[in-house]
C-alpha cells in the first residue's frame, strides 16, 4: 500500500473517531446516515458508491474523490467502469473536473498496484 493511500486511511479513521467521540447528536447521526446510505437497498452499494464517486468528483472534494474511489475499488468496480463514472462526472461538472480527475486517476493507479 502506498504511503499516500495509508496516510489517507489512517488520517480519515482518527479524526472520524475523534470528531464521533464528542457526541454531537446531529453530526453522529449525520456519520450514521452516511453510513446506512451506501448500504445495499433498492440500488446496491455498488451502485450507490459510483454515484457516490461522480457526485464528489462534481462537487471537487478530493477527500471524498479518495474515499469513494477505494469503496468502489473494494466493491469490484473495474477500470473501464472508472473510466464510464470520470466521464460522467466530467460531462456533468465540467472542465473544473479534471484537476481531480487527474488525482482520481492516480489514485485508481495506486490501488491496482496493491
Amino acid at each position: 500500500m502506498s504511503d499516500r493511500l495509508e496516510q489517507f486511511r489512517k488520517y480519515r479513521e482518527k479524526m472520524n473517531e475523534r470528531i464521533l467521540d464528542e457526541k454531537h447528536q446531529q453530526i453522529n447521526r449525520f456519520f450514521a446516515l452516511d453510513t446506512r446510505t451506501y448500504e445495499n437497498g433498492t440500488l446496491d452499494s455498488r451502485t450507490k458508491e459510483m454515484l457516490g464517486l461522480v457526485a464528489s468528483m462534481v462537487l471537487r472534494c478530493d477527500d471524498c474523490i479518495a474515499y469513494h474511489v477505494i469503496q468502489s475499488k473494494q466493491e469490484g468496480v473495474n477500470r473501464a467502469e472508472f473510466f464510464e463514472i470520470f466521464n460522467v462526472a466530467l460531462v456533468v461538472g465540467g472542465s473544473i473536473v479534471i484537476p481531480h480527475l487527474r488525482r482520481a486517476v492516480e489514485l485508481l493507479d495506486e490501488l491496482e498496484k496493491e
